[in-house]
């Protein structure tokens, strides 16, 4: 499948709210190619694994933002939902991989994924580093739906990009912000 579903929108000044968000994209988009490109394992496993280590990110990045001390009680109870949807992923993903052949990528230590704690001053510069990493890893969800070969696993990715988004929507709103501001995740 190579139809291109591109739809960009025009270059906007990167703002410290943007920039944010962003770094949680980059730092996503990273991981993700990261595990690819290493080649794990082949075919679907491989797939999974970079699904799996966005997975651990998003793992370590709600625990980073719970212990910030900068979440409201009722923020904070929604990540550490969140954190715990992740987990779920993480434990399916595990599964699936190691049914495909594969041999599961390990979770790294929150240090390791070098996030940017020192620009994380309030509840919401947290609410939109997470947004960015939740809209990431959906983005990445969406590019490995039409890479995946066994049927499972593909309707198994497509359940956790539903939740994904989800997440994504849910943290906009909590910023004030249009939670479905485009027709396509991209």
């Amino acid at each position: 499948m190579n139809d291109k579903f591109l739809f960009t929108e025009p270059p906007a000044l990167i703002t410290r709210r943007r920039g944010l968000f962003a770094l949680g994209a980059i730092a996503a988009t990273g991981l993700a190619q990261s595990a690819l490109a290493k080649g794990v394992n082949s075919g679907d496993a491989t797939i999974l694994n970079a699904a799996l280590a966005l997975e651990f990110q998003a793992i370590a990045a709600y625990q980073v933002g719970a212990e910030s001390k900068l979440l409201e009680k009722p923020v904070l109870d929604l990540a550490l939902q969140f954190q715990g949807h992740h987990k779920a992923h993480a434990s399916a993903l595990t599964v699936a991989i190691e049914q495909s052949g594969g041999v599961a990528v390990e979770s790294k230590t929150i240090a390791d994924y070098a996030f940017p704690v020192d620009q994380l001053k309030s509840q919401a510069d947290v609410l939109r580093f997470a947004a960015g990493l939740e809209k990431a890893a959906a983005s990445a969800y969406v590019n490995s739906l039409a890479n995946l070969r066994q049927k499972n696993l593909i309707k198994g990715a497509a359940a956790i990009l539903g939740d994904e988004t989800m997440h994504w929507a849910v943290l906009l709103n909590a910023l004030g912000e249009n939670p479905v501001p485009a027709p396509f995740i991209s």
